[in-house]
């Protein structure tokens, strides 16, 4: 079970990472060891999966986002394992999603600009058979991240 302090060090360490523990101590109120010994029993415990770091997409040279929406008449567990391995190698497709509702799959994909969108459509098509495939342009992020809320943690 978690506690508040836990809570505190999982929403500072999603902000950045990179929080020294000496730092991270300090703003939970713990000693450098107490707080050390909490960030490694989150770790074993999986709470913490990984850290990372965001880079800048403008920078990158990737600012465009696309939302690829896709249909299926595949669903049998070799054609996912197909589709699973061609999204996996192109590094554009940055998160993909199974969903309920009018389509199979949603793909994020980022992009140096919309043209190269075709690029990609045809890197995908190449390696499975897609019944449908629609794609909408991000103009504008309104709110990104990978952060989750720590509120709900037992």
């Amino acid at each position: 079970m978690l506690d508040e302090r836990d809570r505190k060090i999982l929403e500072i360490l999603q902000a950045d990472a990179g929080t020294s523990v000496t730092e991270l101590a300090d703003r939970v109120a713990l000693s450098v060891s107490a707080c050390s010994r909490r960030i490694q029993r989150l770790e074993e415990s999986g709470h913490i999966v990984r850290r990372i770091v965001v880079l800048d997409r403008e920078k990158m040279g990737v600012p465009t986002t696309v939302y690829a929406m896709i249909k299926t008449a595949h669903h049998a567990d070799e054609w996912i394992e197909a589709f699973r391995k061609a999204i996996g190698d192109i590094p554009e497709i940055v998160e993909a999603h199974r969903l309920t509702g009018n389509y199979d799959y949603i793909l994020k994909i980022v992009l140096p600009r919309v043209e190269h969108y075709d690029v990609i459509y045809k890197q995908l098509v190449r390696k499975v058979e897609l019944f449908d495939v629609s794609a909408s342009i991000s103009m504008e992020e309104l709110k990104g991240g990978a952060s989750v809320p720590v509120g709900y943690v037992q």
